[in-house]
């Protein structure tokens, strides 16, 4: 039969289960994930929010989103990624298409996009598009973006080149 001396040193279910047996432990590994995951959603997976319609029907206006901040260490950057592009550091980015990669050449016709003279095939463009461009060259070391909802007036229309220090990460969908 245990005394009352026993009972008080046996620490309750319920702060076991909060705490653990060994409360420093505990308290460390507690700091331990708070630095990780503050330094995570600071260098790894940074979260935007979408702005505007330029994008639709892909991503949604004002709606949270991750930006994987490794994407790229391994490998460039590809034609279809949808990448946030830092404009004025990360507080204000662009969220777009990459369409156009360096050393190719883009031109709009019909709204039909065009690289290097050869129709692209856009199967997340949809809704009529008339957009007109004549071909200009990607330089060397950018990449050409836009967005998806292409039934926006072209010159209503943030779209251009990035070269890759600017390009902070690929999105999550």
């Amino acid at each position: 039969m245990a005394t009352n001396g026993t009972a008080a040193a046996c620490p309750s279910w319920l702060v076991r289960v909060l705490i653990g047996r060994n409360p420093k432990v505990t308290l460390v590994r507690t700091l331990i994930w708070v630095v990780l995951v503050g330094l995570g959603s600071q260098f790894v997976l940074v979260p935007i929010r979408v702005e505007g319609i330029s994008m639709l029907d892909t991503l949604k206006d004002r709606r949270i989103k991750f930006v994987n901040c490794l994407a790229y260490v391994l490998h460039p950057p590809q034609r279809g990624d949808i990448v946030a592009i830092k404009m004025a550091g990360k507080s204000i980015m662009l969220c777009k298409r990459i369409v156009a990669m360096p050393g190719e050449t883009i031109a709009f016709h019909r709204g039909q996009l065009f690289i290097n003279g050869e129709p692209l095939e856009e199967p997340y463009v949809k809704g009529p598009c008339n957009w007109e461009k004549p071909p200009e060259p990607v330089g060397p070391d950018e990449y050409y973006f836009v967005g998806d909802n292409r039934s926006m007036d072209y010159r209503l229309h943030d779209q251009g080149r990035a070269g890759r220090q600017k390009i902070l990460g690929k999105l999550i969908l």
